[in-house]
Protein backbone atom coordinates (compact mmCIF):
# COMPACT_ATOMS: atom_id res chain seq x y z
CA UNK A 1 0.00 0.00 0.00
CA UNK A 2 1.45 3.34 -1.05
CA UNK A 3 1.75 6.15 1.47
CA UNK A 4 2.25 8.83 -1.20
CA UNK A 5 0.47 12.08 -0.24
CA UNK A 6 -2.73 13.06 -2.00
CA UNK A 7 -2.60 16.01 -4.33
CA UNK A 8 -3.99 19.25 -2.89
CA UNK A 9 -5.97 21.94 -4.67
CA UNK A 10 -4.99 24.58 -2.08
CA UNK A 11 -2.55 27.34 -3.10
CA UNK A 12 1.06 26.20 -2.83
CA UNK A 13 2.83 27.23 0.34
CA UNK A 14 6.10 29.12 -0.01
CA UNK A 15 8.96 27.18 1.58
CA UNK A 16 12.56 28.36 1.78
CA UNK A 17 15.27 25.73 2.06
CA UNK A 18 17.89 27.72 3.93
CA UNK A 19 21.22 27.58 2.11
CA UNK A 20 24.13 28.16 4.48
CA UNK A 21 26.53 25.72 2.85
CA UNK A 22 25.72 22.60 4.88
CA UNK A 23 22.89 20.47 3.57
CA UNK A 24 21.42 18.47 0.72
CA UNK A 25 19.47 21.47 -0.51
CA UNK A 26 18.65 20.11 -3.98
CA UNK A 27 17.18 16.84 -2.74
CA UNK A 28 15.17 18.75 -0.14
CA UNK A 29 13.95 21.12 -2.85
CA UNK A 30 12.82 18.24 -5.08
CA UNK A 31 11.07 16.44 -2.23
CA UNK A 32 9.15 19.54 -1.16
CA UNK A 33 8.18 20.39 -4.73
CA UNK A 34 6.94 16.81 -5.12
CA UNK A 35 4.41 17.36 -2.32
CA UNK A 36 3.21 20.62 -3.83
CA UNK A 37 5.25 23.32 -2.12
CA UNK A 38 6.56 26.42 -3.89
CA UNK A 39 10.23 26.01 -3.00
CA UNK A 40 13.21 28.34 -3.15
CA UNK A 41 16.79 27.62 -2.10
CA UNK A 42 18.31 30.76 -0.64
CA UNK A 43 20.33 32.20 2.19
CA UNK A 44 18.57 35.56 1.84
CA UNK A 45 17.49 36.80 5.27
CA UNK A 46 14.29 38.55 4.18
CA UNK A 47 13.08 35.67 2.00
CA UNK A 48 13.77 33.19 4.80
CA UNK A 49 11.87 35.39 7.24
CA UNK A 50 8.84 35.89 4.98
CA UNK A 51 8.33 32.32 3.73
CA UNK A 52 5.41 30.26 5.00
CA UNK A 53 7.86 27.60 6.12
CA UNK A 54 11.62 27.44 6.63
CA UNK A 55 13.48 24.16 6.22
CA UNK A 56 16.98 23.96 7.72
CA UNK A 57 19.05 21.04 6.39
CA UNK A 58 22.41 20.03 7.74
CA UNK A 59 25.20 17.55 7.05
CA UNK A 60 28.68 17.10 8.45
CA UNK A 61 30.05 18.28 11.78
CA UNK A 62 27.97 20.08 14.40
CA UNK A 63 30.61 22.80 14.91
CA UNK A 64 30.99 23.49 11.19
CA UNK A 65 27.23 23.70 10.70
CA UNK A 66 26.86 26.13 13.59
CA UNK A 67 29.66 28.30 12.24
CA UNK A 68 28.08 28.39 8.77
CA UNK A 69 24.63 29.06 10.18
CA UNK A 70 25.80 31.99 12.29
CA UNK A 71 27.76 33.47 9.40
CA UNK A 72 24.58 33.35 7.29
CA UNK A 73 22.52 34.86 10.15
CA UNK A 74 20.51 31.66 10.25
CA UNK A 75 20.47 31.73 14.05
CA UNK A 76 18.66 35.09 13.89
CA UNK A 77 16.23 33.86 11.24
CA UNK A 78 15.30 30.75 13.22
CA UNK A 79 14.99 32.62 16.51
CA UNK A 80 12.85 35.41 15.11
CA UNK A 81 10.58 33.07 13.18
CA UNK A 82 9.96 30.93 16.24
CA UNK A 83 9.36 33.93 18.48
CA UNK A 84 6.55 34.86 16.08
CA UNK A 85 5.19 31.31 15.93
CA UNK A 86 6.31 30.81 12.32
CA UNK A 87 7.12 27.24 11.22
CA UNK A 88 10.68 25.93 11.07
CA UNK A 89 11.77 22.36 10.32
CA UNK A 90 15.27 20.98 10.86
CA UNK A 91 16.70 17.86 9.21
CA UNK A 92 19.66 15.71 10.37
CA UNK A 93 22.34 18.11 11.70
CA UNK A 94 19.72 20.80 11.09
CA UNK A 95 17.86 19.12 13.95
CA UNK A 96 20.92 18.60 16.13
CA UNK A 97 21.89 22.29 16.16
CA UNK A 98 18.50 23.12 17.70
CA UNK A 99 19.73 21.60 20.98
CA UNK A 100 21.90 23.29 23.60
CA UNK A 101 25.25 21.80 22.64
CA UNK A 102 27.13 19.31 20.55
CA UNK A 103 30.20 17.35 21.63
CA UNK A 104 32.42 15.91 18.90
CA UNK A 105 35.92 14.50 19.54
CA UNK A 106 35.86 16.05 23.02
CA UNK A 107 35.10 19.54 21.68
CA UNK A 108 31.89 21.22 22.91
CA UNK A 109 30.04 23.65 20.64
CA UNK A 110 27.06 25.77 21.62
CA UNK A 111 23.89 25.09 19.66
CA UNK A 112 20.79 27.25 19.25
CA UNK A 113 19.37 26.10 22.60
CA UNK A 114 15.78 25.86 21.39
CA UNK A 115 15.68 22.59 23.34
CA UNK A 116 17.93 21.57 26.24
CA UNK A 117 20.09 18.57 25.54
CA UNK A 118 23.44 17.37 24.25
CA UNK A 119 24.28 15.85 20.89
CA UNK A 120 26.90 13.18 21.46
CA UNK A 121 28.35 10.06 19.81
CA UNK A 122 26.06 7.09 19.31
CA UNK A 123 27.06 4.04 21.33
CA UNK A 124 26.59 1.19 18.87
CA UNK A 125 28.61 -1.67 17.39
CA UNK A 126 28.34 -0.11 13.93
CA UNK A 127 28.76 3.63 13.46
CA UNK A 128 27.68 5.59 11.52
CA UNK A 129 24.05 4.56 11.68
CA UNK A 130 23.47 4.41 7.94
CA UNK A 131 20.36 2.97 6.33
CA UNK A 132 16.69 2.34 6.97
CA UNK A 133 15.12 2.12 10.39
CA UNK A 134 11.73 2.26 12.04
CA UNK A 135 10.72 4.80 14.69
CA UNK A 136 8.44 4.87 17.73
CA UNK A 137 6.18 7.90 17.29
CA UNK A 138 3.84 9.12 20.05
CA UNK A 139 0.09 8.86 19.64
CA UNK A 140 -1.53 11.88 18.00
CA UNK A 141 1.57 13.27 16.33
CA UNK A 142 0.81 15.35 13.24
CA UNK A 143 4.29 14.77 11.85
CA UNK A 144 3.64 11.05 11.35
CA UNK A 145 -0.08 11.33 10.59
CA UNK A 146 -1.25 8.62 8.19
CA UNK A 147 2.01 6.68 8.40
CA UNK A 148 2.08 3.04 9.51
CA UNK A 149 4.01 2.08 12.62
CA UNK A 150 6.37 -0.09 10.55
CA UNK A 151 7.29 2.67 8.08
CA UNK A 152 11.04 2.99 7.58
CA UNK A 153 13.11 6.15 7.27
CA UNK A 154 16.63 6.78 6.02
CA UNK A 155 19.30 7.71 8.59
CA UNK A 156 22.93 8.77 8.15
CA UNK A 157 24.55 9.94 11.40
CA UNK A 158 27.13 9.12 14.05
CA UNK A 159 25.84 11.52 16.71
CA UNK A 160 22.44 11.89 18.34
CA UNK A 161 20.49 13.16 21.33
CA UNK A 162 20.09 10.23 23.72
CA UNK A 163 18.16 11.96 26.52
CA UNK A 164 15.16 14.27 26.27
CA UNK A 165 15.61 16.94 28.96
CA UNK A 166 12.80 19.46 28.39
CA UNK A 167 10.12 19.40 31.07
CA UNK A 168 6.84 21.28 30.63
CA UNK A 169 5.49 22.33 34.01
CA UNK A 170 2.50 24.32 32.75
CA UNK A 171 -0.46 21.95 32.27
CA UNK A 172 -1.98 24.40 29.79
CA UNK A 173 1.01 24.03 27.45
CA UNK A 174 1.19 21.19 24.96
CA UNK A 175 4.24 19.08 25.70
CA UNK A 176 6.60 18.40 22.79
CA UNK A 177 5.96 15.10 21.04
CA UNK A 178 9.19 13.16 20.86
CA UNK A 179 9.77 10.23 18.50
CA UNK A 180 12.49 7.69 19.25
CA UNK A 181 14.53 5.19 17.25
CA UNK A 182 17.13 2.63 18.30
CA UNK A 183 20.58 1.91 16.93
CA UNK A 184 22.67 0.37 19.66
CA UNK A 185 20.74 2.58 22.09
CA UNK A 186 17.58 4.73 21.94
CA UNK A 187 17.95 8.22 20.51
CA UNK A 188 15.67 11.11 19.53
CA UNK A 189 14.53 10.58 15.94
CA UNK A 190 12.07 13.48 15.63
CA UNK A 191 10.42 16.25 17.62
CA UNK A 192 7.16 18.12 17.10
CA UNK A 193 7.03 21.22 19.31
CA UNK A 194 4.59 23.95 18.27
CA UNK A 195 6.02 25.72 15.20
CA UNK A 196 9.34 23.85 15.50
CA UNK A 197 9.56 20.37 13.98
CA UNK A 198 12.68 18.31 13.29
CA UNK A 199 13.88 14.90 12.19
CA UNK A 200 17.22 13.14 12.67
CA UNK A 201 16.52 11.06 9.57
CA UNK A 202 16.29 12.38 6.02
CA UNK A 203 12.64 12.56 4.88
CA UNK A 204 13.79 13.72 1.45
CA UNK A 205 15.56 10.35 1.05
CA UNK A 206 12.86 8.23 2.69
CA UNK A 207 10.61 7.45 -0.27
CA UNK A 208 6.84 7.57 0.09
CA UNK A 209 7.01 7.69 3.88
CA UNK A 210 9.27 10.74 3.79
CA UNK A 211 7.03 12.40 1.20
CA UNK A 212 4.00 11.87 3.43
CA UNK A 213 5.86 13.36 6.37
CA UNK A 214 6.86 16.46 4.40
CA UNK A 215 3.31 16.77 3.15
CA UNK A 216 2.10 16.64 6.74
CA UNK A 217 4.41 19.53 7.55
CA UNK A 218 3.46 21.70 4.58
CA UNK A 219 -0.24 21.24 5.41
CA UNK A 220 0.38 23.05 8.71
CA UNK A 221 1.94 26.12 7.07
Amino acid sequence: MSTAPAKSTAPAKKVVVFDYGFGNVRSAERALAHVGADVEITGDYDKAMNADGLLVPGVGAFAACMKGLREARGDWVIGRRLSGGRPVMGICVGMQILFSRGIEHGVETEGLDEWPGTVGPLKADVVPHMGWNTVQAPEGTRLFDGLPADARYYFVHSYAVRDWELEVGNPNMRAPQVTWATHGEPFVAAVENGPLWATQFHPEKSGDAGAQLLSNWTKTL
